[in-house]
């Protein structure tokens, strides 16, 4: 039986119409879709004033981690511009470091930002925290070449959708206990959080096709989980880091100011306002939006649709406050130098 579920938005029903969907993911299936799971990038930077670079990093285990690096041409390095560093999403399986890409250079755009995205390594190739370590260390690059990148060390946003938003949070995670470096917000769109996969939201959109479902969404935890989930004990989760799966964080205390949106017609939704209320009930300040009709990744996939304009004019509006300083001697507005 069809479980009963949120309705999706009209128009972006009508618009889904057209797009080939599937309900399930394997192996030869992924190998498939691979080589389509991300659009050239020099279509988004044209018309832009925009300055590339491209440089790899030394991962942990001393792989090369490929990082791009936008910033608004012609900007003056010495006022320190915001940063917002990029994990792509693609279900921890698929995707490069341009996949929705166009987001993040919203912001370029907007506020002057350095953008940066990191070619983390992906599922099943690489396993257990690989993705979330590769992109720490993309962080850690980013904070000691804070001064050659023109960019202010106190003013590094981590935001990423879906798999990246997952990542976000982790790196977030991993950052805190670390003590370094310091990160001022996470933007996290519609994130991958929880491999357990039993929320209500997960059931009700399994065994049908769709953008992103239950049955895929068990093959992308099982794909970077490896052996990990295997050795779990049932009804236990101490053997899958928080930093891979950060639904199972114990502790969401001391966290940078955090934006979690998703749409109330997908998978993440129950894990996604969960993981804001915890941030709350451990003293953290966290905005949530959940998009009446909202698919996953719906306003990556179709923008210019209403809510995904929205949506997107929302969570810009949000980072307009967050990276407006504070009037001096007044209050009443989150800033990052604080």
């Amino acid at each position: 039986m069809t479980p009963i579920r949120p309705d999706l938005d009209p128009e972006l029903r009508a618009l889904l119409a057209d797009m080939p969907l599937r309900s399930d993911l394997d192996a030869e299936a992924l190998a498939q879709i691979r080589p389509f799971s991300s659009m050239p990038v020099e279509p988004l930077l044209a018309g832009r004033a925009v300055e590339r670079r491209e440089v790899t990093v030394p991962a942990a285990d001393g792989a090369r981690i490929p990082l791009s690096v936008f910033s608004p041409a012609g900007t003056d390095s010495s006022t320190g511009a915001p940063c917002v560093y990029w994990m792509h999403g693609g279900g921890m399986v698929m995707g490069d470091r341009f996949s929705q890409i166009d987001i993040p250079l919203e912001w370029l755009d907007l506020f002057g930002a350095v953008v940066i995205s990191v070619d983390y390594r992906l599922a099943p190739e690489a396993t257990g925290t690989t993705p979330v370590d590769d992109c720490y260390q993309g962080l850690l690059w980013i904070s000691e070449h804070a001064d050659e990148l023109g960019i202010d060390p106190a003013r590094i946003v981590v935001a990423g959708a879906s798999a990246g938003g997952g990542l976000a949070a982790g790196v977030t995670l991993m950052a805190r206990d670390r003590g370094t470096p310091a990160i001022a917000a996470q933007v996290l769109i519609c994130p991958m959080l929880d491999h357990r996969n039993n929320t209500t939201s997960s059931h009700q959109y399994s065994g049908t096709p769709g953008v992103w479902t239950r049955e895929m969404n068990e093959f992308g935890w099982r794909s970077v989980l490896g052996g990990i989930e295997d050795e779990r004990v049932p009804g236990e989760d101490e053997r899958v880091p928080g930093y891979i799966s950060p639904a199972v964080a114990d502790d969401l205390s001391g966290l940078p100011t955090t934006y979690v949106d998703a749409g109330s017609a997908e998978v993440f939704r129950d894990e996604d306002v969960d993981y804001a209320t915890r941030i709350w009930a451990a003293g953290g300040q966290a905005e949530l939006h959940i998009w009446a009709g909202g698919f996953h990744g719906f306003d990556a996939l179709y923008p210019r649709a209403a809510v995904s304009a929205g949506a997107r004019r929302t969570r810009n509006d949000w980072l307009t406050r967050v990276l407006t300083p504070a009037p001096t001697g007044g209050a009443g507005k989150e800033t990052l130098s604080a």
